[in-house]
C-alpha cells in the first residue's frame, strides 16, 4: 500500500525507477515512511532497452525484490520476464512512479529537498522530500568512440531488435556479452556482421554459453572479426579500421558501438557528492548505511560502484533499499540505532555476492 505524503512533502524521493530504486520505496513504505519515484524514462527503463530477446546471466529468485516470488518457466529467464515481474512488483506495492519526469536539479538540504523536473512536455514541475536516493544506473550513458562520423545517424549505441538490418553490411564493435549477442543475433537474422575489438580475443567474461558459438561463427568465417583492433573513422558508405595488418576500409550501413556505459556523473556532482578520482571515481559515501557525503541522499546500485560498472548488478544492488531504510528509522524516527542487525546481514550478503563474479 502506498503511503502518502503529508504536508506536501515524501519521506522519501528516489531518482530512478529501475529494480534498485523500486527496492529502495519498497524498503522505505514497509518502513512506514511515504516514498515517490522519479524517472526520465519508462518503468525500469534500462531493462526495457535490452535486446528483445535477452537472457539473464542469473536465476529468477536472484533478481526479486520485497519479497515477491519471481515465477519463471526457464532456469534463467528473459527480459520481457522481468519486466512484467517488475510491473507487477509496481503494482502490488501501489508505488507512487512519476515516469517520463527529467530531474534538472535538487536545491534545499537534509530534512527539505526540493526536486526541480521537466516532463517530455517541458513543464516544469517541483517536488518536495526529505531524503534522496539515487538509483540512476549507468545505461543511459554511452562510452563513445570519438571517431569521424560517430555523430552520424547509421552509429547505434544500443541494440535491440535484428530485423532492420537484414541483407545490410553491419560492423559490431566490443568484446563482451552487448557485442556478442548482438553479433550472432544479426548474423543469423541475415546481417552480414563485422566485429571490432581492440582486445586480442572475446572477453573471458562472456557468458559461458554464448562464448564458444561467437567463437566458432568468427573461426568458420561466418562473422569477421578484427581483434587487437580499432574502428578510426566512419562514413556514409564505409568505415576504416586499424588492424595490426594495417588500415583496411569495409563497406558499412550501420555501426553498433556496444562499448560499455558510464553512470551520470555530471548529475551525482551537481548534488553535492564527491567522487574519489583515485577510486574510479567512487562516490564518496557510508558503506553501512549508502549515505553520501551530502547529509540526506543516499546513494543506491551500480553507482556506488562508480567506473566499476561490473561489481553491481541487480542482484546485490535490490540490497542496498534495506540498508537505507535502516538508516531512514534511525534518522526520521529518531531512536538512533536504525537496524543495524539487518544492515549487517545485507553487507554480508553483498560481499558473497561480489565474491561470485
Amino acid at each position: 500500500m502506498s503511503i502518502p505524503a503529508t504536508s506536501g512533502i515524501f519521506d522519501l524521493l528516489v531518482i530512478g525507477a529501475g529494480p534498485t530504486g523500486l527496492a529502495c520505496a519498497i524498503e522505505a513504505q514497509r518502513a512506514g515512511f511515504s516514498a515517490v519515484l522519479v524517472d526520465k524514462g519508462c518503468l525500469c527503463n534500462s531493462l526495457f532497452n535490452y535486446p528483445a530477446h535477452m537472457t539473464f546471466f542469473t536465476t529468477p529468485e536472484l533478481l526479486e525484490i520485497g519479497d515477491m516470488p519471481f515465477s519463471s518457466p526457464n532456469q534463467k529467464p528473459n527480459r520481457n520476464e522481468a519486466l512484467e515481474y517488475y510491473r507487477k512488483v509496481t503494482e502490488h506495492y501501489q508505488l507512487d512512479v512519476r515516469q517520463y519526469e527529467t530531474v534538472d536539479s535538487v536545491s534545499g538540504t537534509d530534512g527539505n529537498f526540493i526536486v526541480h523536473t521537466t516532463d517530455r512536455f517541458a513543464r516544469q514541475s517541483q517536488l518536495r522530500a526529505r531524503k534522496l536516493v539515487v538509483a540512476t544506473g549507468y545505461y543511459d550513458l554511452p562510452n563513445y568512440l570519438e571517431v569521424v562520423g560517430e555523430d552520424l545517424h547509421k552509429v547505434k549505441h544500443y541494440y535491440h531488435e535484428p530485423h532492420p538490418f537484414y541483407g545490410l553490411d553491419v560492423v559490431v564493435i566490443g568484446g563482451k556479452n552487448s557485442a556478442a549477442i548482438a553479433a550472432l543475433d544479426l548474423w543469423r537474422h541475415g546481417a552480414r556482421v563485422t566485429l571490432v575489438h581492440r582486445g586480442a580475443e572475446m572477453h573471458r567474461h562472456v557468458k559461458y554459453w554464448i562464448l564458444p558459438d561467437i567463437n566458432n561463427r568468427i573461426k568458420n568465417a561466418e562473422i569477421t572479426a578484427y581483434f587487437n583492433s580499432n574502428l578510426t573513422s566512419i562514413s556514409a558508405d564505409d568505415v576504416t579500421i586499424a588492424t595490426p595488418q594495417g588500415v583496411v576500409t569495409i563497406p558499412n550501413h550501420f555501426v553498433f558501438a556496444l562499448t560499455g556505459y558510464h553512470p551520470d556523473f555530471s548529475f551525482i556532482e551537481s548534488l553535492g557528492v564527491q567522487l574519489d578520482r583515485a577510486n574510479d571515481r567512487r562516490p564518496v559515501c557510508d558503506p553501512a548505511t549508502l549515505e553520501s557525503n551530502v547529509p540526506g541522499i543516499y546513494l543506491a546500485g551500480v553507482i556506488v560502484a562508480g567506473e566499476r560498472t561490473n561489481e553491481i548488478f541487480i542482484e546485490n544492488g535490490r540490497f542496498h533499499g534495506k540498508l537505507i531504510a535502516g538508516h531512514l528509522s534511525s534518522q526520521l524516527n529518531g531512536n538512533g540505532s536504525g537496524d543495524q542487525a539487518l544492515n549487517e546481514e545485507v553487507l554480508q550478503m553483498e560481499k558473497h555476492l561480489r565474491n561470485q563474479e
